[in-house]
């Protein structure tokens, strides 16, 4: 298998991601919530930008962070040098993490599953395990594969034959803090439904001025599990005491629930 897990969160879509993305209250509560109480330090697996990582290092917690594509670590160092930090930042694959420090506390915010194979999601959770201090906590949300309805209607024999989807003539349009304006559109390009694999692919536009100065397009692939599959990815690797909650509300979680969090012990 590839050692290169398939992402978009390179180049325009990184610049996307620190202008517009950031951190929503409930889930930044959530996981600071589990680092003080579980302990520090922590990891965050996938830190991106520094969405997450960079407020809870103002709120002076030990967070170390890692992520796969240097453009967002170079972004998020740039964001952090702005507040005066200097957070300790790999860059590694979540299935080759391989640090030389412990954690007590490891969270994944919305990116297990993505870019890598099924294999490579395994290993990343047991690398998590080798990479938690005894009693160490792991804990990540994870959207099922249902949770976005018309994804979700692909897995119909009738609508098989449509794939790969048109690109939308437009998309999202932002204006960036400097003036320039980000457009942003995406499409499915396909849906393997017996490997549970699904394809997209993502087009963002530079504009400057009424005109467009750059133009990319990248291909972000994931796999899709129901909530019985990582429960079992868990528990072959070694997690005990694993809890599925509802969102980040802390309740157990239901088959309403199209978000849910994970929560395992080493």
């Amino acid at each position: 298998m590839s050692d290169q897990p398939q992402t978009w969160h390179y180049g325009l879509v990184a610049q996307w991601w620190a202008e517009f993305n950031e951190a929503r209250r409930e889930e930044l509560a959530y996981y600071q919530r589990f680092i003080e109480r579980d302990g520090q330090p922590a990891l965050d697996l996938a830190c991106g930008t520094g969405r997450l990582l960079l407020p809870l290092l103002r709120a002076g917690l030990d967070v170390d962070g890692c992520d796969l594509s240097p453009d967002m670590l170079a972004l998020c160092r740039q964001r952090a040098a702005r507040d005066g930090l200097v957070p300790n930042l790999y860059m590694q694959a979540m299935h080759a993490l391989d640090l030389t420090r412990t954690y007590r506390t490891i969270y994944i915010c919305g990116s297990f599953g993505l870019g890598g194979k099924r294999q490579q999601d395994e290993e990343a959770l047991r690398r998590c395990y080798l990479h938690l201090v005894q009693e160490g906590t792991l804990v990540f949300n994870h959207y099922l594969p249902y949770a976005e309805a018309a994804q979700w209607s692909y897995w119909l024999p009738e609508r098989w034959h449509e794939l790969p989807q048109a690109w939308p003539m437009t998309g999202t349009r932002k204006r960036a803090a400097n003036g320039d304006e980000f457009e942003l559109r995406t499409r499915l390009l396909d849906l393997d439904r017996l490997e549970q694999r699904v394809t997209q692919q993502i087009r963002v536009a530079l504009w400057r001025a009424g005109q467009i100065i750059a133009e990319e397009e990248h291909t972000l692939q994931g796999s899709l599990y129901f909530r019985n599959e990582v429960l079992v990815m868990l528990g072959q690797v070694g997690f005990r005491d694993v809890g599925v909650y509802s969102g980040y509300t802390g309740a157990v979680a239901t088959s309403e629930q199209t978000m849910v969090t994970f929560v395992a012990r080493k």
